[in-house]
């Protein structure tokens, strides 16, 4: 991403003054609607002046526009920064990064967000938080401003599973129109490249216990004469997907545990009635097979969801378990000796079935479950020993996962 912004992006050049605010909007082919959003920037950046005492700056976060939009952009006075990666989160990403105020504030560029509205905004900043997003339903959409799909169906199921897995509490997770301070969004580390990026700025900044508060937001129908960039099923999926993509609790502990769960109570109960203690069980032996598959398919989800939590800590946008920090178990080293004892039993376990057999002229078992037991034992060693050495790569070649943090 930082090859698609011109280098001159990043520094204020000597002798200029750095502003407090940026207002970010990304561009692709907005002439038509590019005037009236840079007026009602410089009002916004008027009242801030005004209001909080601080000055600012207008970037167009350019995405390849061929109709002549930068030129407009910087006669109208803002700063053009040329975007290359395409796509709405790119373009934003590129402008935040091309920002020179500590506090950004981003909003379309079609007409449909009102910029003083990010007056409020930045105030919030100002008084300590991190990140503070715009609520529509708070604040009105006017008629036609939003397809009636998105506005009673798309937005309120993707941020109801949005608070569901990240308990952030935002009413309205998908406006447009937020601000967040410099050092929030170089934290945020945000790479999602179209709408989603959307979901990412909320969801990783809940991940890092990042202060976000709402305003009050209005919506008016955008003043372009073709159709939106946006496609509601398409980014709403888009959306979907990165919901899960960063709740490995979700994707991968919840269902893993419910297949481990199930799994070892089939393989328990089958094992108390081959022992003479339940005289009934309601399945039969093929379900001994389903039950060990449930068991390695519960095992290796839960091996996912610590390599997909680790792999977030270590990218920085994830804070680790209270438990974990530190934990001297959660070793490359506790794998490995879990991993091979299991491993050992295994093959002890088989060579006393294989005993067993010849005592009873290889003729065929009672039962597949102490085979079955034997082999399960067997495979969970392995993927306890593999996950042991995963877990060691992504924590980056260290054997302890979770090494303590200093104290911030």
């Amino acid at each position: 991403m930082s090859q698609s912004i011109a280098a001159t992006s990043f520094e204020v050049p000597a002798g200029q003054e750095r502003p407090d605010v940026t207002i970010v909007m990304p561009c692709l082919n907005e002439v038509d609607s590019l005037r009236h959003c840079i007026g009602n920037a410089l009002e916004a950046l008027a009242r801030m002046r005004i209001e909080l005492d601080l000055s600012g700056e207008i970037v167009i976060a350019d995405n390849g526009s061929t109709d002549g939009s930068q030129a407009l952009a910087t006669e109208l006075g803002a700063r053009v920064v040329p975007v290359a990666a395409k796509g709405y989160g790119a373009a934003l990403i590129g402008g935040c990064r091309g920002a020179w105020g500590r506090y950004i504030v981003m909003g379309d560029c079609d007409g449909s967000y009102n910029f003083t509205e990010g007056v409020a905004m930045v105030a919030e900043l100002e008084k300590g938080a991190d990140v503070c997003m715009g609520n529509r339903f708070r604040g009105g959409i006017a008629p036609g401003a939003m397809p009636w799909k998105n506005r009673h169906i798309g937005n309120p199921a993707l941020t109801g599973i949005l608070n569901l897995f990240f308990r952030t509490g935002m009413g309205d997770a998908h406006c447009g129109l937020r601000a967040l301070t410099k050092d929030a969004f170089d934290r945020l580390k945000l790479t999602g490249s179209g709408m989603e990026f959307a979901s990412e700025m909320v969801i990783k900044a809940s991940l890092l216990d990042l202060r976000m508060v709402e305003v009050a937001a209005t919506l008016s129908p955008d003043l372009r004469d073709r159709e939106p960039h946006l496609r509601p099923w398409r980014d709403g999926w888009r959306h979907l997907r990165y919901l899960f993509m960063l709740s490995p609790t979700w994707v991968f502990g919840v269902p893993g545990l419910a297949a481990l769960g199930m799994g070892l109570t089939i393989l328990f109960t089958a094992a108390l009635h081959a022992l003479g203690i339940l005289p009934w069980v309601p399945f039969g032996e093929s379900f001994i097979a389903v039950g060990a598959m449930l068991t390695l398919v519960g095992h290796i989800a839960t091996i996912m969801a610590v390599a997909a939590h680790l792999h977030g800590v270590r990218q920085g946008y994830r804070r680790p378990r209270r438990w974990l920090e530190g934990n001297r178990f959660a070793t490359l080293e506790t794998c490995a000796i879990g991993g091979i004892s299991m491993i050992l039993a295994s093959l002890v376990a088989l060579v006393a079935v294989g005993f067993y057999w010849e005592a009873s002229s290889f003729s065929a078992l009672p039962s597949i479950l102490p085979v079955t037991l034997a082999g399960l034992l067997g495979a969970l060693g392995l993927q306890t020993l593999f996950a042991g050495f995963l877990l060691a790569v992504l924590g980056g070649n260290e054997a302890q996962f979770y090494p303590a943090q200093p104290a911030e």
